[in-house]
């Protein structure tokens, strides 16, 4: 499957965000010994899946080939014994202008950013989307933002990168 993606830096959250719905998601990135961990093991609420994203073109973060295999309880905490780095955050699906938005709202260690994440049937809609006001800059293709390299990170560990972008903390 092919994934159309646009990422953003949250500049502000809406403020009837929690009323949305919304997931608890861990990850765990499978360490593939480079610094981007593409193998991601993932709890979204109550189910669980393997994933590995890898870009379509070099260079193009926001258009990858998207393989997912659904798993259980019990493989994801099988797989969860393999050496990874984690990831906490709520997701909140947000409806903006006939789009949904899905805010990451991280936790732990990267508490204080907040991701935006807009999907796409087709790149005609993904190239005329228009960043949203609670959006302070397109990331899509910052490499140190992608989760298999955020992850195990701190804020702290990204706090420059994300300085370049004028980024404050956002919290919930």
């Amino acid at each position: 499957m092919i994934e159309l993606e646009l990422t953003y830096l949250a500049k502000s959250l809406p403020a009837n965000l929690p009323d949305y719905s919304f997931k608890k998601i861990i990850d765990l990135y499978v360490d593939n010994g480079t610094d981007h961990f593409d193998l991601r093991i993932r709890q979204n609420g109550d189910k669980y899946e393997l994933t590995r994203k890898t870009p379509v073109e070099d260079g193009d973060a926001s258009k990858q080939t998207e393989t997912t295999i659904a798993l259980n309880q019990i493989e994801f905490e099988s797989f969860a014994a393999t050496r990874s780095r984690r990831v906490e955050k709520i997701r909140y699906f947000f409806e903006h202008e006939g789009h949904t938005a899905e805010f990451d709202v991280f936790e732990g260690e990267l508490a204080g950013l907040v991701l935006v994440d807009f999907e796409f049937d087709s790149e005609a809609e993904k190239d005329a989307f228009q960043m949203p006001d609670f959006c302070l800059a397109d990331i899509t293709q910052e490499t140190f933002i992608a989760g298999g390299v955020l992850a195990g990170k701190t804020y702290a560990d990204i706090e420059g990168e994300l300085n370049n972008f004028s980024y404050s903390k956002v919290v919930i």
